[in-house]
């Protein structure tokens, strides 16, 4: 099987091949947010500027901060005493805030807003002492961040058959939250059924899946009538970007995550007459023009667009990272 960017399978079938992007795709507001705080604390404090874990799952991202004076370590020990490390987007455990404390460490957090409010919601729930169920995917960075602000009292679920087998010490006083980045679906499955077994159960004011993944995934639902594939922009650790493959594949319609260009095969287009494209809320915008570029190169002439919604969210800086910014602005003029 070929792969990367060798010509795509020439097909003798009558109609026009085209591409159907989708809108909304790729950055969400936390991830504009969070690769921001990195440049902007590069260019304020001057590299190295270090980065505790990769700032958003996506390895493009990861690759060109890298270029500009970020160093990513997996754990803060790793960074210099006195230095400035980051949080990544996907939020860190209370023990985490401990901890850089005590190595003198200089913290600018970039977790994104929406995953902040699911940690205060743990929090407000493991203060009136209720068991707290947490939907998401077990080792995901924002998973094991939720789970550490209340490690006594939470326990996480990631099917309906989690469900079935738990045990609560009081019916009673029993509250779920969830991973930003699920599945729409998937999520409402398990939440039903929770309540099924737990009717006092009580959940987050508003949801706690976020609005880009949200969107995101309707935009696929409403693409697969007209599409005979699916690509989606992302990295594999990319939470949001598999959930948009997986909504497409239960839709009925083949759909594969790549990096960029260089993970296409040749065999997924094989009768394919329209392709639909996306991109998850990690991923940069350039890599689906190369994505395009290279299929118009390959016979998919025509471009359409598909806006299912809009969005205009925009987070503000963290307030140590805006201050710091205001005085160097203030002392340079």
């Amino acid at each position: 099987m070929e792969s990367g960017t060798a010509a795509l399978v020439e097909e003798k079938i009558v109609g026009e091949k085209k591409i159907v992007l989708l809108t909304p795709r790729g950055f969400c507001a936390g991830v504009v947010r969070a690769i921001d705080v990195v440049k902007i604390a590069i260019e304020t404090y001057g590299a190295p500027i270090y980065v505790r874990r990769e700032i958003v799952h996506n390895k493009h991202v990861v690759d060109e901060l890298r270029d500009l004076g970020a160093v990513f370590v997996e754990e803060l020990e790793d960074a210099p005493t006195g230095s400035r490390v980051i949080f990544s987007a996907h939020g860190v455990a209370p023990a985490v805030r401990v901890q850089a404390k005590a190595l003198g460490l200089n913290v600018i957090d970039a977790t994104c807003p929406l995953v902040t409010k699911v940690h205060l919601e743990a929090v407000k729930f493991s203060r009136k002492g209720y068991s707290i169920i947490l939907i998401g995917h077990e080792n995901h960075d924002e998973v094991i961040g939720t789970l550490g602000e209340a490690p006594d009292s939470m326990v996480l679920v990631q099917t309906v058959e989690d469900v079935d087998r738990l045990q609560v010490a009081d019916e009673s006083k029993i509250a779920y939250l969830t991973q930003t980045t699920l599945s729409l679906d998937e999520t409402s499955h398990i939440v039903s059924r929770l309540r099924e077994r737990f009717p006092l159960i009580e959940g987050p004011h508003s949801q706690d899946i976020c609005y880009a993944t949200e969107n995101r995934q309707v935009a696929v639902k409403a693409v697969v009538p007209m599409t005979d594939l699916l690509l989606v922009v992302g990295s594999r650790n990319s939470s949001n970007s598999l959930r948009l493959v997986e909504v497409c594949r239960k839709e009925g319609r083949p759909a594969y995550l790549v990096d960029d260009e260089a993970d296409v095969q040749t065999a997924w287009f094989e009768g394919v007459n329209t392709v639909s494209i996306t991109a998850g809320a990690s991923a940069p915008e350039h890599l689906v023009e190369r994505l395009i570029e290279f299929l118009r190169a390959n016979g998919y002439g025509t471009l359409e667009t598909l806006e299912v919604r809009e969005e205009d969210v925009r987070f503000a800086l963290p307030p140590e990272l805006s201050a710091a910014r205001l005085t160097q602005i203030s002392t340079t003029h």
